[in-house]
């Protein structure tokens, strides 16, 4: 039996025990929930994503502080205090709906009645759009619809405050001054030794149809300008600077802009009429930029954007300054005030009116219509602005609670959003009950032969020692968790992570984490990514967007590595070699696998021996935050060697006529294995080749490489000594890191995903497997045994940080996913690591399970 979904619901945490909090999930979108009781943020179903946030909760005026939090496939419970009163929220996603639900229940835990007043802000800044639907994908703004990651952030900090304000507009890290034409928004160049550490800047992870296109430099002449804090010293940089071309740009020093902080220059336009950029603080989304518009002047900044309503004249000095607060941005010129931004939650972009009880808000730049209803009718109801708010008038007496529920329909159509909404809050709480319900259904289908709702199923595990099994549901049901039906053409996907980030994207290298786990759970859908998967151009993206099948990102050195694999281990696992011969863009799947395998002979390194595989110089490419883990790496060069060991078994089990090419592929593997196991340093580490001579490392991605791949060609003693180091330098109690503590390098990789301060969510996993190639099934045990305990009470996320004393839970810092599918990779070294299910080109394999680990129950035949 297959443990209930409930057990498998996190338990109460307090705020503090939470550096990230909970997501919520549909199987059609994702948002991620506040430090208040009913916010959501980043909130994304496409075709419809949402900005700023819903609205908070406050009873007597005051917002009620989530002191606690509960995480539940189907939802999250957050719960406070306001007096007596003990405030309970349970917010929900409707199951493959364009909707959320919200039920609030008060209970009073004091010996009088307590009568108060609830408030329940209604916003729904919500955007349809086809395009733009990237790793950073496009949300709403005042302004216009891009991605702003730290704009938003703020936005989630503030929503404790009892009355808002534009803390959006208040960005204070240190940016660079930059004349002229502006950057796309992304990776600066500027100092390539800084640690890449994602603090305050992304790359463009953006897709091509996002519309976004560096704007052209204004001609003109800039002087004078200065950066004034509200308390400390002025920045003022000489000089007059000539911006003569539209594509001119000049990089300035960094200043920092605070709280009240001032950014003034003069500008001399050269013609009237003139458009385009003047000035950035960055080259973020946020940033403050100023610029023309057929000669009249205006100020952008974090998706607001103000102008002037009279131009400047050319060939005259004008002074423009911009003074940015709690309260919002001024633009002034020549010393007059002459625009400001509004409230973001005013009636701007979206507009509100009442529909028979509902609330209804439109968006004013795309189809998006939005409607609250109300399984109680609020006993006052005043529109505000973008949306409204809703007061109910309650008493609670003693011992007893009061409930109140609210619905948001999202469509294209308003009758059918308020229909929609209105229906569903005539019987909220059948249709509250219902998403729990079709969640527990869906888990129950994963491990049902022949159900309806996968392509396949999982094994069932039975006998195996608690905290094993546990680990092991809980890796599946993140897989469940992450699969979305809704977003693909090609069918279900598993999306790669979020909720901050890419709601219709996948990763190649993510995917190949538990390639085994897929092919049993949903055939049918791997099949489709993998064709989809291979007509991208993966030698110049990381992933793509399954909405639109567009590439996404810079490349990824595993990308070779991950999509073979993927392949491999499908066609092991189904025996359907039919795919080998279909086409995948241009090309073959099978010639794919060959322009894969055969990379060694184009990329050898012109440094060493010249036979190790030269990665290039880019950390962005291979572990970002390490910034010497680049040139010819251990763990990709034994990751080509077992490809090409790999191909030459493929080809000849597909025609004997390719014998003469699959004994080629054999003699380049034993070459390149050579060569990598010449890198070997002692101690289980590994050195890195350069050009400038070879380094010393201690990084996991190459033990889980080279045992995974070249455990066969390990001498007894480097075996013992990888293990050894593993288990002394990477482990540490319910988790591990990714770098060794004590590598010369930790210090500039404090990244809590690749670097010492904690580990990536599929390593765990990929170190468990190796550990059972190197004959160690018993360290893999203990270690797959305590992963769930780190989980922070929901999933595993992208980045899991140490804490001390062995415990880690989900970070948040450094752009770190909530949700993450590598974590699965724990499942699969359970199935394909203890109990051998490992299915190559030669056919599937299947070895006798590792002791104590318990029984697999209908594992399908062809394994």
């Amino acid at each position: 039996m297959i443990p209930p979904l409930d057990d498998l619901a996190g338990d109460w945490l307090g705020r503090g025990d939470l550096a990230h909090l909970p997501s919520l999930r549909n199987q059609w979108g994702q948002a991620h929930v506040n430090d208040d009781l009913t916010s959501l943020s980043w909130l994304a179903m496409p075709p419809y994503s949402g900005g700023y946030h819903t609205g908070v909760l406050r009873v007597d005026g005051r917002t009620v502080r989530a002191d606690r939090l509960r995480w539940a496939p189907w939802g999250v419970r957050r719960a406070g205090a306001a007096g007596d009163l003990a405030v309970e929220t349970d917010t929900r996603l409707g199951y493959e709906q364009h909707a959320a639900y919200w039920r609030t229940r008060l209970v009073n835990r004091g010996a009088e009645p307590v009568a108060v007043t609830v408030e329940q802000e209604l916003f729904a800044p919500i955007a349809h759009s086809d395009v733009d639907w990237g790793w950073l994908y496009g949300t709403p703004w005042s302004a216009g619809h891009h991605h702003d990651y730290y704009t938003t952030e703020r936005i989630r900090a503030e929503v404790l405050a009892d009355a808002p304000r534009h803390a959006h507009l208040l960005a204070a890290d240190p940016r660079r001054l930059r004349l002229g034409s502006p950057r796309i928004p992304g990776i600066q160049r500027d100092e390539d030794t800084a640690p890449m550490l994602l603090e305050t800047e992304l790359p463009d992870h953006s897709t091509a149809d996002s519309g976004r296109t560096r704007a052209p430099s204004v001609l003109a002449s800039v002087r004078a300008i200065t950066a004034l804090p509200e308390t400390g010293r002025p920045t003022i940089v000489a000089g007059v600077f000539e911006l003569a071309g539209r594509t001119a740009e000049r990089r300035l020093e960094p200043v920092a802009l605070g709280p009240g902080a001032v950014l003034r220059f003069e500008v001399r336009p050269a013609a009237d009429g003139e458009t385009g950029v003047i000035l950035t603080h960055g080259n973020h989304p946020d940033s403050v930029q100023f610029g023309l518009a057929d000669g009249r002047p205006w100020l952008r900044v974090a998706g607001e954007l103000v102008v002037a309503e009279r131009p400047l004249r050319a060939g005259q000095w004008h002074r423009l300054a911009a003074r940015i607060t709690g309260d919002g941005a001024e633009l002034s010129v020549d010393g007059v005030p002459v625009a400001w931004t509004q409230p973001w939650w005013g009636a701007q972009r979206w507009t509100s009116t009442v529909d028979d009880g509902v609330v209804v808000v439109d968006d004013r730049r795309s189809p998006a219509v939005s409607a609250y209803g109300f399984a109680a009718a609020p006993d006052e109801l005043v529109l505000h602005g973008g949306g409204a708010v809703a007061r109910w008038f309650v008493t609670v007496e003693p011992d007893a609670a009061v409930e109140l529920g609210v619905v948001l329909a999202v469509s294209r159509d308003r009758a059918r959003s308020v229909t929609a909404a209105a229906a569903a809050a005539a019987r909220f709480d059948e249709a509250v009950a219902a998403v729990a319900d079709r969640w527990r259904a869906t888990w129950t289908s994963a491990f049902t032969p022949g159900n309806a709702e996968f392509s396949g199923h999982l094994p069932t595990l039975t006998g195996a020692p608690a905290g094993l099994a546990r680990t092991y549901y809980l890796g599946a049901l993140l897989a469940i968790y992450l699969r979305n039906t809704g977003v693909s053409p090609i069918g279900p996907v598993f999306l790669t992570g979020g909720p901050r980030l890419g709601p219709t994207t996948t990763f190649f290298w993510d995917q190949s984490e538990w390639v085994h786990t897929a092919a049993l759970l949903e055939p049918a859908g791997l099949r489709a990514w993998i064709l989809a998967a291979l007509a991208q151009p993966y030698d110049h993206c990381h992933s793509f967007d399954t909405r639109n099948l567009l590439p996404v990102g810079n490349h990824y050195a595993a990308n070779d590595h991950a999509l073979f694999r993927t392949v491999q281990g499908y066609v092991g696992v189904t025996g359907d070699v039919e795919l080998l011969g279909e086409k995948a863009g241009d090309a073959t799947v099978l010639d794919h696998l060959r322009a894969m395998a055969y990379r060694p002979r184009q990329r050898r390194a012109a440094f060493g021996a010249g036979v190790l595989v030269d990665l290039g110089r880019d950390p962005w490419e291979l572990l970002e935050c390490v910034p010497n883990y680049r040139d010819a790496v251990v763990s990709f060069n034994a990751g080509y060697a077992g490809m090409l060991r790999a191909l030459a078994v493929l080809l000849r089990r597909l025609d004997p006529d390719l014998a003469e090419e699959a004994a080629r592929a054999d003699t380049d593997a034993d070459e390149l294995t050579a060569a990598v196991l010449g890198q070997y340093a002692g101690g289980g580490r590994w050195r890195i080749a350069h050009p400038e001579g070879d380094e010393t490392i201690g990084h996991v991605l190459d033990f889980v490489f080279v045992a995974a791949e070249l455990a066969e060609d390990l001498t007894p003693a480097m075996r013992d000594e990888m293990v050894r180091f593993v288990a002394d330098h990477l482990l540490d109690g319910d988790w591990m890191r990714a770098l060794s503590p004590d590598d010369p390098v930790a210090p500039r990789s404090d990244r809590p995903d690749h670097g010492a301060a904690g580990a990536f969510g599929a390593w765990p996993g990929a170190t468990a497997y190796g550990l059972t190639r190197l004959g160690r099934p018993d360290l893999a045990v203990g270690l797959l045994s305590r992963l769930h305990a780190a989980a922070s009470g929901a999933v595993w996320g992208q980045a899991m940080e140490a804490v001390g004393g062995g415990r880690f839970r989900v970070a948040e810092r450094g752009v770190a996913n909530r949700d993450s599918n590598a974590g699965v990779a724990a499942t699969e070294a359970i199935l394909a690591g203890l109990f051998g299910l490992h299915a190559g080109f030669a056919g599937p394999s299947h070895r006798p399970p590792a002791p104590g680990t318990g029984t697999l129950h209908n594992v399908r035949t062809t394994l």
